[in-house]
């Protein structure tokens, strides 16, 4: 198979990408560093690279020339702007499939990961299917929405993937849950009951490629694991496995107000804004941090592709926290 990746060099994209050329595909993936793709990826095992960016036409339409699949993950997940959002997660993506549909004509799928945010939040208890009215609470969600859109008209064969919270080898975010634990530290936004789905990023690539099945051609799905926690347990696992062999004391619990929070998030995205900066940590993504609940079910999937994600969050936080040992990020 001749596969297109759009960030495949990121988080995700990197885990997608090592399993595509583990399976003896051909890969190309779009980057802005070659030189991070050699970083990324080892000597012998590395994609075919296509230097660009998602709004260089040239650059997409050699990365799409003649392929059997385009995997989309390429995006912003912070900004200065809603219109900045939108013209990366919406408009970027609309340029893409319509370069893909010249470019490749024999496209068998065009595969856009975009996310739980473009849903929305949960109630509590019940986690969400495809059936659930997408309500987005943030300028995130609602571009990863308007990019959904954007695939869905496109006329090409389609497949969008909606994954929660992801984690494992090689993400900067729940790092930063990983640095608290080392603390001795265990960190969460409100009370802690906030409950959350989420999935390790090497299962998730695998979903992405388990969803080719011609069952799910134009069709929407949530990839997560079953399990589902609350932000205070999620904490939790995190400071055990970080603290494996260790005193058994418990860590010193961080937990903060919902008033104080929304507070803290206008002051870093203000200054964030005067500077002229993206963050996650805006007023912004107040409503998606302090939700009850950010839950989904992958049933449907499962019922597409007979397959279910296998990691555990033990199991998956274990290896991840090697993975950072091993890289020094920890």
């Amino acid at each position: 198979m001749k596969a297109f990746v759009t960030g495949g060099t990121g988080f995700i994209g990197s885990h997608l990408v090592g399993a595509l050329l583990a399976r003896g595909d051909e890969v190309s993936c779009l980057v802005r560093d070659p030189a991070k793709a050699e970083r990324v990826f080892a000597k012998d095992h590395r994609p075919r690279t296509v230097r660009g960016t998602l709004d260089d036409v040239e650059a997409l339409t050699d990365g799409c020339r003649d392929a059997d699949v385009v995997f989309h993950l390429a995006g912003l997940t912070a900004a200065r702007s809603r219109a900045e959002f939108h013209a990366v997660n919406a408009h970027a993506t609309r340029t893409l499939a319509q370069v893909a549909g010249r470019a490749a004509p024999n496209l068998q799928r065009f595969v856009y990961v975009s996310s739980l945010s473009a849903a929305g939040p949960s109630a509590r208890g019940a986690p969400l299917t495809e059936r659930f009215v997408n309500q987005p609470v943030s300028d995130y969600g609602w571009s990863k929405l308007a990019g959904e859109e954007a695939v869905r008209a496109s006329g090409l064969p389609w497949t969008i993937v909606r994954p929660p919270l992801v984690y494992g080898p090689r993400d900067t975010e729940v790092l930063k849950l990983f640095k608290f634990a080392k603390l001795g530290v265990s960190v969460f936004f409100g009370d802690g009951s906030q409950e959350l789905s989420f999935i390790y990023g090497p299962d998730l690539a695998e979903s992405l490629i388990r969803t080719l099945s011609p069952s799910c051609v134009n069709k929407t799905f949530f990839a997560s694991h079953e399990e589902i926690r609350t932000a205070r347990e999620f904490s939790a696992e995190v400071y055990r496995v970080v603290k494996s062999g260790e005193s058994r004391r418990g860590p010193v619990i961080l937990a903060v107000p919902a008033p104080l929070a929304r507070g803290i998030l206008w002051l870093t995205g203000s200054v964030a804004m005067l500077a002229r900066r993206a963050t996650l940590l805006n007023a912004d993504k107040a409503n998606e941090f302090l939700a009850e609940a950010w839950t989904c079910s992958a049933a449907a999937l499962t019922e597409a592709t007979q397959w279910r994600p296998p990691t555990d969050l033990a199991a998956g936080l274990r290896t991840t926290r090697d993975w950072y040992a091993e890289a020094r990020w920890l």
